[in-house]
């Protein structure tokens, strides 16, 4: 999962996205405001942490700015405020969450995982389920209820499915594809793209899964399920 984060206090930001990396997560730090929304309008990242003071631009026009360009990627907000009147700004301006410092860390990961879990359509902690696919985002095996099989993927083909499961319904682009599974500092080309889809698609039809990763021309992938 990419999280984006964006705070001005550097020692913090820094020790956020260390604590962050230490959960499997990958990080992207900015401490501009301007520049953080910048990477919001990118769309690549599963989570959106604002801090609310920041220079030229704040938290607060960030989240309305995103939920004006219909960006619905999930924001937790971080602030060293704690009035009511804050919360309600932050809430309304389009934050899902609203964290106020000093925070423990197990209470922020806690919130992480809470708005993974709302967002991805998880059916529990550690599941995500489509059609008659089943991905246990623990042990990686992605199984099928109508053939009773199951398989392991290896970490790209798990990326793969976790991105599409979590966005289902939705055309995924093969650029965005790119960047969350290699990276923005990546040299991978779109056909490695193209080539890790293909070993996906032999898995699902390897537990004989009525879900299939259908190519959209010129855009992308998307998830469809074959009831018939």
């Amino acid at each position: 999962m990419r999280l984006l984060l964006v705070e001005d206090e550097k020692r913090m930001a820094e020790a956020l996205a260390e604590i962050l990396r230490k959960e499997n997560y990958t990080v992207d730090v900015f401490n501009d405001g301007e520049e953080g929304l910048y990477a919001v309008t990118s769309e690549v990242y599963d989570i959106i942490i604002l801090d609310v003071m920041l220079p030229n631009m704040s938290g607060f026009e960030i989240a309305k700015r995103a939920r004006a360009n219909n960006i619905k990627t999930p924001i937790l907000m971080l602030t060293a405020k704690s009035e009511i009147d804050d919360k309600v700004e932050g809430l309304d301006s389009g934050a899902d969450d609203y964290l106020t410092k000093p925070f423990v860390t197990k209470e922020l990961l806690a919130r992480i995982r809470a708005l993974l879990r709302r967002y991805a359509g998880a059916s529990d902690n550690d599941r995500l389920e489509f059609g008659d696919l089943s991905l246990n985002l623990e042990s990686c095996m992605l199984s099928c209820s109508t053939s009773g099989q199951s398989v392991r993927l290896r970490e790209k083909e798990f990326k793969i499915m976790q991105y599409l499961l979590a966005n289902q319904g939705q055309i995924f682009e093969r650029e965005k594809l790119a960047v969350k599974i290699w990276d923005f500092d990546s040299n991978a080309e779109y056909n490695n793209v193209e080539v890790y889809i293909s070993f996906t698609r032999k898995k699902l039809a390897f537990i004989e899964s009525k879900v299939e990763i259908k190519s959209v021309r010129g855009i992308g992938y998307e998830l469809r399920y074959n009831k018939d």
